[in-house]
């Protein structure tokens, strides 16, 4: 059962955000979330319905670039806790660490600096949009190499019927919003 916060926060997300027909391609309905971003009511709403679950057991927030920046600002400020970077391949300095995973379309890699946190750190991973779960398996794939400790996982909007779950087992997994 959700709790008071939880459905304030879909409510707010399922208001705001904007459905755009026929992209990246046709016959995908793009779920645009900036709208909610953009809203400072609903940002905060959707900020502390991400991270509630698991306040008190977080050391950093992971955000997944690159919207998912944006929410894990937003939490680590609100948990008063710092912010863990996972980026595209090529955008950090060395050392790095890298992983990479298959897309619908080909491969990707992500990369973070494993030497900015101590070991056993623990990290709640955020994103905003859960789909095939690829991205997320290979962010907390990552998150374990660089010695740290994989809290939760937490996005906004959950892309049902697309295996996202099934990429991430064992994984404390909370979605606001499935569609």
């Amino acid at each position: 059962m959700p709790s008071t916060l939880e459905k304030s926060a879909a409510d707010a997300i399922e208001a705001l955000t904007a459905l755009v027909p026929d992209f990246p391609k046709p016959g995908i309905v793009f779920r645009d979330l900036t709208p909610v971003f953009a809203d400072g009511s609903a940002l905060r709403l959707v900020t502390d319905a991400l991270v509630e679950p698991f306040r008190g057991r977080v050391d950093v927030v992971a955000g997944v670039e690159a919207r998912g920046f944006v929410l894990a600002a937003a939490a680590a400020y609100a948990l008063g806790v710092g912010v863990a970077v996972i980026r595209k391949a090529g955008k950090l300095p060395p050392d790095v660490i890298s992983e990479s995973y298959s897309l619908e379309y080909g491969e990707a890699t992500l990369e973070v600096q494993p030497h900015n946190l101590p070991s056993g750190c623990r990290v709640l991973v955020l994103d905003d949009i859960l789909a095939t779960g690829g991205t997320l398996a290979a962010a907390t794939t990552l998150v374990e190499r660089a010695g740290w400790t994989v809290t939760g996982v937490s996005v906004v909007l959950e892309l049902d019927g697309l295996g996202g779950r099934e990429a991430l087992p064992g994984r404390d997994i909370r979605s606001l919003v499935v569609a």
